[in-house]
């Protein structure tokens, strides 16, 4: 039986993320409320139908957002014809100079500390990879060295290789503000707030960034497989590099890479109004339920089966047995975030694979022959 579209207009909703994502694209947007990570019905398409589903009791009708998800056009597709990924185009002493297009809050009111979005037009002079990361020299003299410029500082790229607008010429940061409390007030010290994180919170629109890279191959996104299964573990802003991936896998329209494998996304951060990106990854989830999954673990509101906080080691330890056996299949797994979250995370697995009988370290050896294991943390 074929299936009509049979109403006279209908508004279909699609993702655009937390940074006007598609103001550049084929849609138009007509509102769009980001600090309260709303999803606005940008599209009106009109059918010029008419109403045979309501005189037709045969005919079945679906919405355009069951007929087909849509996605996104991107360019230029020149982007897709290099086999190595670009490193290192500008080196620390010879930085591209960008333009900060947007700076947004990322997280509620009720977040602990401050995390940002950060737009960044680079020209399309800085290509990058999903993965990759760019350095970012903040401006003034470094304190350590007087007379000379401050350190590099490396920052997982959030945005696919097209940026946020899907035109090649931006690239996303995904920064939480640095600030340091004196131990005796417990007030914040200003005096120590983190230099290049704070200066790229506090920019504006039009501001320039000095950057270097890209730099990086640990955290690529294997693409010769598309049915592969990815299973992404991040604490806090270490979900940067899995935003890239999953909007190259969910929204947007690339003729070379048309995935049909599971990407599965756990989270830990400290509540409901840390949570980065949950709009568009929640969007995903509802879109593309066969090839995606979600799950958070929210230290400060959610309790593991012990009693105690949620970690995201609690949520891999959860769905173990799974994940073990997806490995076992061939899945790549990611590890992006604080350097401190590896330990746990390390013990949770090892312990798990006792459980079942296997030697952790000849398995995490042979996943890391096998190019399975990849850890960026910082």
């Amino acid at each position: 039986m074929m299936a009509h579209l049979a109403l006279s207009q209908m508004a279909v909703t699609v993702p655009v993320g937390s940074d006007l994502s598609l103001r550049r694209s084929a849609f138009k947007a007509s509102s769009i409320n980001f600090r309260d990570k709303s999803w606005s019905p940008l599209l009106t398409l009109d059918l010029k139908a008419n109403n045979s589903c309501l005189r037709n009791r045969h005919v079945i009708c679906m919405s355009v957002q069951q007929a087909s998800v849509p996605k996104v056009n991107v360019s230029p597709l020149e982007l897709e014809e290099a086999t190595e990924p670009p490193l290192n185009l500008h080196k620390p002493k010879e930085p591209y100079t960008a333009t900060i297009v947007s700076v947004e809050r990322l997280v509620g009111p009720k977040a602990p500390g401050e995390t940002c979005h950060i737009v960044i037009d680079h020209g399309g002079n800085v290509p990058y990879w999903e993965g990759q990361s760019y350095g970012v020299i903040p401006p003034g003299e470094n304190p350590k060295k007087p007379g000379s410029p401050h350190n590099v500082r490396l920052y997982s790229i959030a945005s696919s290789r097209y940026g946020d607008y899907f035109d090649g010429k931006t690239a996303s940061l995904c920064v939480r503000r640095a600030v340091y409390y004196d131990p005796e007030t417990g007030k914040e010290d200003p005096s120590k707030s983190g230099v290049c994180s704070n200066f790229l919170c506090n920019s504006k629109p039009g501001d320039k960034i000095q950057i270097t890279g890209p730099s990086g191959k640990i955290m690529l996104l294997p693409e010769d497989d598309p049915n592969a299964t990815h299973i992404m573990i991040a604490t806090g802003t270490g979900v940067a590099p899995y935003r890239g991936y999953l909007r190259r896998m969910f929204m947007e329209s690339v003729p070379t890479f048309k995935f049909s494998g599971l990407a599965w996304l756990f989270l830990g951060v400290a509540n409901t109004d840390s949570l980065l990106y949950d709009d568009e990854f929640t969007k995903y989830l509802k879109d593309y339920p066969n090839n995606f999954r979600y799950d958070r673990a929210l230290s400060r509101e959610q309790k593991n089966k012990n009693g105690g906080k949620m970690y995201v080691q609690d949520k891999i330890e959860e769905y173990s047995d799974e994940i073990f056996k997806l490995l076992d299949n061939g899945a790549h797994i990611y590890f992006c975030g604080l350097k401190g979250m590896m330990p746990g995370i390390q013990e949770t697995i090892k312990r798990v694979a006792e459980q079942r009988g296997e030697n952790w370290e000849e398995k995490l050896s042979q996943l890391k022959k096998n190019k399975q294991w990849h850890v960026e943390v910082y």
